[in-house]
């Protein structure tokens, strides 16, 4: 599946069967940690403009500028929103 975001002119391709191991009930970190270390996705991620990125996720509204300041936190973010749209089919 494809997502794409409004600012990061990158699209992230992720199967369905990665979404569901990234976005999932609990805590999801270990599992974002281990899809954002596999070869074909982390070829992606590298590609994403951590201005570009910064820009996606203050939108959200969840994380302040402190707090996105971290680009690696910042794609392990993005990964688990990518993740979820998919799992909720938007």
């Amino acid at each position: 599946m494809i997502v794409s975001f409004n600012y990061i002119r990158e699209c992230l391709n992720i199967t369905k069967k990665l979404a569901a191991i990234g976005f999932h009930a609990g805590d999801c970190s270990e599992d974002i940690k281990r899809i954002s270390e596999l070869p074909e996705i982390k070829r992606q991620l590298k590609k994403i403009d951590p201005e570009q990125l910064k820009n996606e996720l203050y939108d959200y509204g969840a994380w302040d500028d402190k707090e996105l300041n971290s680009h690696d936190e910042n794609i392990q973010r993005i990964l688990w929103i990518a993740c979820g749209d998919i799992v909720d089919g938007k």
